[in-house]
């Protein structure tokens, strides 16, 4: 029998050599990401000032957002799938579970793009963007909107891959739209003076381009893949829909309370002034270049814990814990240094602006207290994630973002009078709600005996 070059197993062998090389494509794929994201903000920065910097950085976060249903489902797919590869599962339940994954992701896309060009202005008015930004931000969103399926169809694919145990076809599609995505920055905004407008539809072709690559690819590999690609297969079964459904939703509830928490603070900053929301895009977008790294390492540690947790082998996942927590670890000593101690230069690779940069270390100085959090989530999360527990990691969430960064955000910034320190610092500290609960119930609780969610 030939080998299946897209499943992977991690039920066996050895753990941190494989953990190690599993998870290096997904934090190269999300390191690619922020590339792009990253090289957005500098082109605009560069070629179109402070007001570009805001522009984007408002509507990019709205952006993401938007794409929170699909990462609420892709997750749910991805953990649905590693517990099924983790019981041994390589027949029709796959191939009716890939099926069902894609068509409720295609749809709920089409669905949100909708949505997002409905409520475009109105989003940008309650978000309060600086007024100088508002036109620039609108164009910005509008067209990244009307292509965010190709977002939701790439990650749909990835997914599943992940769940697979495949890490590194994922980190390919990545690679694919962050190349297009940076050489078509510098031709529509530079050559030819498209403007933010052309930051956006550099995103959404470089998205485009690796969606259908992806889409060939596996069909060109669908026996491998699981998935025969057949019409009648896209047809969704109740059973595994309300299955993802149940597993999913609370996801996407998590994510979406986390980001209207950040959008929530994003707005109390755009009331201070152009200069502070220039300082603090640019800021989360350096912040996101760790961040992102280390998702990765949670993510390849969800899916590692998502197989052994079918195979019930819990000695197995209290080991990729420990290295979740290890390597993200090494990651935030390294970025936190930098940041502290080059504050100005970081800051100022977006902008040389005198009264932007001098904000920088007031910014780096406040977010700095977020990042043990961040370490510790990176281990739990891997954890609660794999397990399939997705109402304690929603209830967390809401800890997290409704009560906590939006509560001490008002209270560092406001109550307090620290201004933008306070609501930087209200931010940043929000992390611990999600990371110390979750640690208690995975130290203390018994977590053992809950069913698998492709037992629900």
């Amino acid at each position: 029998m030939a080998k299946n070059n897209i499943i992977r197993d991690y039920t066996k062998g050895p753990i941190w050599w494989p953990m190690v090389l599993f998870a290096l494509p997904f934090m190269l794929s999300n390191g690619l990401q922020v590339l792009y994201s990253v090289v957005d903000m500098l082109i605009v920065g560069q070629f179109l000032g402070k007001v570009g910097v805001a522009a984007v950085s408002n509507a990019g976060r709205i952006f993401i957002f938007l794409t929170m249903v699909c990462l609420g489902l892709s997750l749910s797919g991805q953990i649905y799938i590693s517990q099924l590869i983790g019981q041994g599962e390589r027949g029709e339940k796959i191939n009716k579970t890939i099926g069902t994954y894609f068509f409720s992701q295609l749809v709920i896309g089409a669905i949100m793009t909708i949505i997002g060009l409905l409520l475009t202005d109105w989003i940008i008015a309650v978000l309060e963007v600086p007024s100088e930004a508002i036109k620039d931000a609108r164009s910005y969103l509008r067209v990244t909107t009307a292509g965010i399926v190709f977002s939701y169809g790439y990650n749909m694919i990835s997914g599943v891959l992940r769940g697979m145990g495949n890490s590194r076809h994922p980190f390919v599609f990545i690679a694919i739209a962050s190349v297009i995505n940076i050489v078509l920055d510098f031709v529509f905004i530079k050559y030819c003076g498209l403007g933010v407008f052309g930051a956006g539809l550099a995103t959404i072709l470089g998205q485009a381009i690796a969606f259908i690559y992806a889409f060939v690819f596996l069909y060109c590999r669908r026996q491998e893949f699981g998935f025969d690609f057949k019409l009648k297969s896209f047809i969704p079964s109740s059973e595994i829909f309300n299955a993802l459904m149940k597993l999913g939703v609370p996801y996407v509830i998590r994510f979406a309370s986390i980001n209207v928490s950040m959008l929530y603070v994003i707005r109390l900053i755009n009331k201070l002034g152009v200069n502070e929301a220039t300082v603090f895009g640019a800021g989360v977008q350096l912040d996101d270049i760790v961040t992102k790294v280390t998702l990765g390492i949670m993510m390849a540690g969800t899916a590692m814990v998502g197989q052994n947790y079918g195979a019930r082998q819990f000695a197995r996942i209290n080991k990729i814990v420990s290295y979740a927590w290890l390597f993200s670890a090494s990651f935030y000593v390294v970025f936190a240094s930098l940041l502290l101690m080059f504050p100005k230069q970081l800051i100022g690779m977006f902008t040389n602006e005198p009264e932007v940069v001098a904000l920088a270390p007031v910014f780096a100085y406040s977010i700095a207290w977020q990042f043990p959090g961040l370490v510790l989530m990176r281990g739990t999360n891997s954890f609660l994630n794999g397990i399939g527990h997705a109402k304690l990691g929603l209830i967390f969430a809401l800890l997290d973002g409704v009560v906590l960064r939006i509560g001490l955000s008002w209270f560092f910034g406001m109550y307090l009078g620290m201004g933008f320190r306070g609501f930087v610092l209200g931010y940043g500290v929000a992390c611990y709600g999600m990371g110390v609960p979750a640690l208690i119930y995975y130290l203390f609780f018994p977590w053992k005996n809950r069913k698998l969610v492709t037992e629900s």
